[in-house]
């Protein structure tokens, strides 16, 4: 996860990529409106193919290290 930098002196601390005031959030939230990793690279110019992985994939280790309690379904 080199890609991910968490510093208190930049945007208080949330997971950014590459040390830029970009939070790993706003990329996730950008995949899940439906937008693609070229879009939001070309959306984020100061972002590359490698950081929009890298958010997905760091989303995915910090959710799965969570448990997430469900409802069951009828």
């Amino acid at each position: 996860m080199a890609r991910i930098t968490i510093d208190p002196a930049v945007m208080g601390g949330v997971p950014c990529l590459r040390g830029l005031r970009i939070p790993v959030a706003t990329v996730v939230n950008m995949v899940a409106g439906g937008l693609t990793a070229q879009q939001i690279v070309e959306e984020l110019p100061p972002l590359e193919m490698e950081d929009v992985a890298a958010a997905l994939r760091f989303a995915a280790d910090a959710v799965a290290d969570r448990e997430t309690p469900l409802q069951p379904t009828a």
